[in-house]
């Protein structure tokens, strides 16, 4: 086993293991898994095909996953996708937020939440 000697003294009385300290640095991140990104995705291409959204990015945090949609690249996301597993108790891990931060569905079934935007899909599927 390798092991670090604190720079503060040459004593063996702080030797720390490298896995124990790497382990305190790595940091876990909230992700979508894959249904999630699946049903995300799906909303995604009828809203592509329609022509009101064109680009996406997806953000893994330490405290929630986003799935942002853009308009245009360059400007600030229309809608984010956020995943808050803090909030999976209380209203729901799941929400859709505007460009300005307003919350317009909020749950705990991601598939209830994305209904939101089904007025939208509707429209496109009926061309």
């Amino acid at each position: 086993m390798e092991k670090i000697i604190s720079k503060q003294s040459n004593s063996v009385d702080n030797v720390v293991s490298i896995i124990d300290a790497r382990k305190k640095d790595q940091k876990t991140e909230v992700k979508f898994d894959r249904r999630e990104l699946d049903q995300i995705l799906q909303v995604y291409s009828f809203m592509v095909a329609g022509g009101d959204w064109r680009d996406y990015a997806i953000d893994h945090l330490q405290d929630r996953a986003v799935f942002s949609v853009f308009k245009r690249t360059s400007e600030m996301p229309l809608f984010r996708i956020e995943k808050d597993p803090k909030r999976a108790q209380k209203q729901g891990a799941y929400s859709v937020i505007t460009a300005a931060g307003q919350v317009i569905k909020r749950g705990h079934d991601l598939k209830q939440v994305l209904k939101v935007f089904d007025k939208a899909i509707k429209l496109v599927q009926s061309d």
